[in-house]
Order: structure tokens, then C-alpha cells, then sequence
């Protein structure tokens, strides 16, 4: 299966091809930013799909990051996600943000708990708990950074996502030690893999925001201003 990975969720702006019967990545592009994914993400996707030498018609599916992560970034992914595979005729499927941090880490096996961890600002987090075997311990949520330090009750956990360095320094010192593996971003290659193991049918490529928008909708915020008076 040739599958198109995207990922512009978090501070990087990223795509790759992942062939899985040759068990690799055989284009890839990442480049890291906070902000201007919309700008950077078509270009980047062309020279990806350029460097696989297979074109868009030779493509099986398209698998795109939902989030949590930066509302701006994730509509970007999804929307270019969604227009390549309407223009290809491919299926398209999502990816959460925290399980491709902890795919890899599974991956390899073990006995750890895999504690995903994306910073959602004023001392919270994205939090996701997993067992070593991949099964959930804490089922994805916004969360003030102490309950994540309450998962040092399942054991001696691998902390992961751009904020684990964090949440490392702030380890109950009486708590089981920690191993740590901070990244900006989640790694595009098992974004892929991750898109090669599900279906459109239960991983949809829809936003997982875990949590409102800060900001108002301009619409709301005219509705609500039009509203009459009670005088």
C-alpha cells in the first residue's frame, strides 16, 4: 500500500509517502513552523510526491494528523488532505496527534505505560495513557498538567509529545522514574502507519479538538450583537 502521510497539527509541516510492502518511507519533508502551514503545505506535498515518483494516480490512500493541536494547522492538513483525495478518487483517513507519539514507543514493546502529552497552554494539557500493549489507561482529554503527573500510578511510564520535558520536570520525585522523548511533532512515518492500520469507517478525517476554540465565531458574535435590548 502507497500511502500520502500529512501532519501540519503541531510546530512542524510535514509529508511523506509511506510504501508499506517495502516497509519504508520513499519520500519525505518535513520542515518546522509554528505558524504559515498554509503556505508551505502544497508546495512541500509536491515535492514529496514528486521525489516518490509514483504521482497522486498511484497513491492508496491519504492519511492526515486531527488533531489535538493548532486549530489553524489542523484545518490545513485536513483540507488539503480532503481535496487530494477527492481529486484522486482515494480514500482519506485520520490519525490523533497523541497516538502517533506513542505508536512508536508500543511499537517496540515493553511493560512501560506511554504517557502522550501535547501542550494545550495555562498549565493543561492533551493527554492521552496508554500500556505497553497499546491498550488505553486514560482515554484522550484536556487535562491540568497535575493529573498527568497522576499517572505515575501506573508505573514507570516513557513520556512523549512536545511538552514532555515538562511534565519530566515537574515528576513526583517519590514517583517511579521517567524516560523521556520530547519532539516537536509527531514522526511522519507512522502517521502512515498508523493510516495503514484503520479504515475511513473508524478513523474518520475529522478534527479531534478535545476542547472549543478561544476565539468566537465572528457569526456568533454578530448574532449575539444583534440581539434586542430588554429595556
Amino acid at each position: 500500500m502507497l500511502i500520502l502521510a500529512i501532519d501540519t497539527a503541531l510546530d512542524a509541516c510535514a509529508a511523506g509517502v509511506l510504501d508499506t510492502d517495502a516497509g519504508r518511507l520513499i519520500a519525505q519533508e518535513s520542515l518546522a513552523m509554528k505558524r504559515g502551514h498554509a503556505e508551505a503545505l502544497m508546495p512541500l506535498i509536491a515535492r514529496v510526491i514528486k521525489q516518490s515518483g509514483i504521482g497522486f494516480s498511484g497513491l492508496d490512500r491519504i492519511a492526515v494528523t486531527t488533531g489535538p493541536g493548532s486549530f489553524t494547522g489542523l484545518r490545513v492538513g485536513l483540507s488539503a488532505a480532503r481535496g487530494i483525495a477527492l481529486a484522486a478518487d482515494r480514500p482519506v483517513v485520520g490519525v490523533t496527534t497523541l497516538t502517533a507519539y506513542a505508536a512508536p514507543i508500543v511499537n517496540k514493546g515493553g511493560d512501560h505505560p506511554v504517557i502522550s502529552a501535547i501542550d494545550a497552554r495555562h498549565d493543561h494539557v492533551y493527554l492521552q495513557v496508554v500500556a505497553g500493549n497499546g491498550s488505553s489507561l486514560v482515554w484522550p482529554r484536556i487535562a491540568p498538567i497535575a493529573e498527568a503527573l497522576e499517572a505515575a500510578r501506573f508505573g514507570p511510564p516513557v513520556l512523549v509529545g512536545n511538552i514532555a520535558n515538562i511534565i519530566a520536570e515537574r515528576w513526583p520525585t517519590d514517583a517511579p522514574p521517567v524516560q523521556v522523548d520530547t519532539q516537536p511533532a509527531p514522526d511522519i512515518a507512522w502517521v502512515g502507519w498508523l493510516g495503514a492500520a484503520v479504515t475511513p469507517e473508524t478513523a474518520p478525517a475529522r478534527p479531534c479538538y478535545l476542547r472549543a476554540p478561544d476565539a468566537k465565531p465572528q457569526k456568533d458574535m454578530l448574532r449575539n450583537h444583534s440581539q434586542p435590548s430588554a429595556s
